[in-house]
């Protein structure tokens, strides 16, 4: 038996709640879990299909990349999670898709604005689109270097990676991370949700407001600031 096999159910599981959500068309999207004490992660294969997916076709790989337990070659955007794991040590899990709205706000170049309370809820500032990748950039390591095309954007934002678990990179797709696999897929379904919403405002009213930040920090207080009443405690 794997040892390695709770690892690979929590990736599968995970995968399989993309196109439950409506996040991925046929195989445009993966994500991964890590296990910090062995330092490997489990990851997609490359270009399977949802529906023929099972728990036994994750990949365990380590973060330099070499592939630990599996027959079949990993995601292609493995070089991407495993530089996030390496330098955000607090990721449990990571997704990326190409879900409609998200995407479409990447191909734009264009931070998602803060414009309601939903979004407020779960982060306090724009979410962040990473800028178009130099030509060097992308003629080199192109995965490994989108890792640190998302790494460098938050350290020029100066944003926390714990506090911020989405971003855009232009011209491609999302990616988002959490304390596990399954709060990335949670934060992607909110990211997608949140762009559709602020799609729809742009449509409705192009000179639409940002949220004011009294209604930001009440929001993202009251869910999450040490006298959080949100939920259940």
């Amino acid at each position: 038996m794997s040892k390695y096999k709770e690892l690979k159910r929590e990736a599968y599981e995970a995968n399989m709640q993309l196109p439950e959500l409506g996040l991925v068309l046929f195989t445009f999207g993966n994500v991964s879990a890590v296990d910090r004490n062995e330092a490997v992660f489990a990851i997609k294969p490359s270009g399977v299909p949802y529906p023929s997916l099972k728990p036994e076709d994750i990949v365990i790989v380590d973060f330099e990349n070499n592939i630990i337990e599996g027959s079949m070659r990993p995601s292609s955007d493995t070089k991407t999670h495993a530089v996030l794991y390496k330098t955000w040590d607090k990721i449990g899990g990571i997704v990326h898709t190409h879900s409609t709205y998200a995407t479409s706000w990447a191909q734009s170049q264009l931070d998602i604005p803060i414009f309601g309370t939903t979004h407020a809820d779960h982060l306090t500032k724009d979410i962040p689109c990473a800028p178009v990748m130099s030509p060097e950039m992308i003629k080199g390591d192109y995965e490994h270097e989108t890792g640190y095309q998302i790494i460098n954007d938050f350290e020029k934002r100066g944003f926390s990676y714990e506090e911020v678990e989405m971003v855009l990179v232009s011209n491609h797709a999302p990616f988002t991370w959490g304390k596990n696999a399954e709060k990335a897929v949670y934060n992607s379904a909110v990211l997608e949700e949140v762009a559709k919403m602020a799609f729809l405002t742009r449509q409705i009213n192009p000179e639409a407001p940002k949220l004011p930040d009294a209604l930001i920090d009440k929001h993202y207080e009251r869910k999450h600031g040490k006298n959080a009443y949100y939920g259940q405690c």
